[in-house]
């Protein structure tokens, strides 16, 4: 029986995750935890946890006989830049954790997460392949590049069923983001519907790869269920959705709504977004297991200024 731990299960990530694992396991079959008690989700087991404390996590994992985690806790690479060190030790203490476990033989398979931040100033920017120089500049981009190396050591190695995707910008209106440097892309719709003008804290004209979050949730849930001989790929898959910049999402915004405005007022953020792609190449996740994204900026712009809520 199919028994799965989602750790960081109150971002923005986790949130829907969660939801859509339980529609298609049961409720019972998925275990939401985190670092701080929620008291708005009663729809199936909570726990509180915190990833880098591995007594607590293997009670867990034994109380609940779990057999797959999706590991989300981490620190969004605005927030990592402002506390370095706690930033590592998060986003790798706790992906150790959870490969030690793997090893070890008390769980089936993990799911963790990368980001286009592996990338830096040396990679290509348009069409970014799936092999390709990194180089990251950040220390999110860090961690998650030293986490795609331990991810495929630990399959090689340890035969440990290990699957990741490196995710793009995500866009969502069921919770808010959680410090990232894509975040703009959700903050102009709370503008918009109040009516204020907005200020993006990047360039007009700066390019990145987007996702509209249900993509993500299913791309991520796909890869999961995928058979493992179709996962060729154990350091991390790219997957695109869109890419666009700030003042194309803008205009697509103003179509909805006629009399918004926008400002540009770049901040530290725009350095980090320099340094990552404007578009990314997911061929070999379409060619593997079949991915391929199914919105676009308009669906996009249409769902979020239609669902939004302030």
């Amino acid at each position: 029986m199919k028994k799965i731990l989602v750790i960081g299960s109150s971002g923005q990530i986790g949130t829907e995750l969660v939801t859509a694992l339980r529609e298609k396991f049961g409720n019972d079959a998925v275990v939401a935890s985190d670092i701080k008690e929620v008291s708005n989700d009663d729809s199936g087991p909570f726990e509180v946890l915190d990833v880098m404390d591995m007594e607590k996590l293997t009670a867990i994992v034994d109380k609940h006989g779990i057999n797959e985690i999706y590991l989300l806790a981490a620190l969004l690479s605005a927030t990592a830049e402002k506390n370095p060190k706690f930033a590592w030790d998060l986003n790798m203490i706790g992906l150790f954790n959870v490969l030690n476990l793997a090893k070890e033989g008390k769980i089936n398979k993990v799911f963790w997460p990368s980001s286009i931040a592996v990338f830096g100033p040396s990679t290509p920017k348009h069409n970014t392949p799936q092999f390709t120089i990194m180089e990251p500049t950040t220390v999110y981009g860090i961690s998650k590049l030293a986490g795609e190396r331990w991810c495929e050591y630990y399959a090689k190695n340890y035969n440990v069923d290990v699957r990741s995707i490196r995710y793009p910008g995500l866009i969502s209106y069921a919770s808010l983001p959680g410090g990232g440097t894509t975040d703009y892309a959700v903050d102009i719709f709370y503008s918009a519907k109040k009516g204020e003008k907005f200020s993006c804290f990047l360039k007009a004209d700066t390019p990145l790869p987007m996702m509209y979050m249900e993509d993500a949730i299913r791309a991520t849930i796909d890869l999961m269920e995928a058979p493992a001989e179709k996962v060729k790929v154990r350091s991390s898959y790219n997957i695109a959705g869109m890419s666009f910049t700030p003042e194309e999402i803008f205009n697509a915004v103003k179509r909805l709504r006629p009399d918004f405005e926008i400002e540009y007022q770049p901040d530290f953020r725009q350095k980090i977004a320099d340094s990552w792609p404007g578009s990314i190449d997911d061929s070999k996740a379409a060619e593997d297991w079949g991915w391929k994204a199914k919105f676009d900026i308009n669906d996009l712009a249409q769902i979020m200024f239609d669902n939004v809520s302030v």
